[in-house]
């Protein structure tokens, strides 16, 4: 039994990466488009995460917390806000990150790089145990 629960954990966490993956492919198509449009680095990297928050919920709520995403109406409502509130811990993260980065003279790109584990690590721990907690 143990072990089933460990395989089932894993497959959500897989499907938690490849939401990820999406959601970062339009923050980071973002984040590049808009350096290209000589956008700072720190705002160039928060706008293009905030697309990528947008895509997270449609991939996270349809495809990997199917069993846990609140019914419509105020639960769904407090869900939302939840997973909003992750996201912009997330967010937050990038931000210093890229931010504190560029000001080091680090190339912003490389920063990101780093900002991306950080953010996925927080928002994973905090999407799985808060916001699509299961009902007690």
């Amino acid at each position: 039994m143990t072990e089933l629960l460990t395989r089932l954990h894993r497959i959500r966490l897989l499907r938690y990466g490849f939401a990820s993956v999406a959601a970062l492919a339009v923050d980071m198509g973002s984040f590049l488009v808009l350096l290209a449009l000589a956008v700072p680095a720190a705002a160039a990297s928060a706008l293009g995460y905030s697309i990528g928050i947008v895509t997270h919920w449609l991939f996270s709520s349809r495809t990997v917390f199917t069993d846990t995403v609140a019914a419509r109406g105020p639960s769904r409502t407090r869900q939302k806000a939840l997973f909003v509130g992750s996201a912009l811990v997330g967010l937050a993260l990038t931000t210093l990150i890229v931010g504190a980065g560029d000001m080091a003279g680090i190339d912003p790109r490389i920063a990101k790089l780093f900002a991306i584990v950080a953010s996925f690590a927080a928002t994973w721990l905090l999407r799985s145990r808060v916001v699509f907690r299961a009902a007690a």
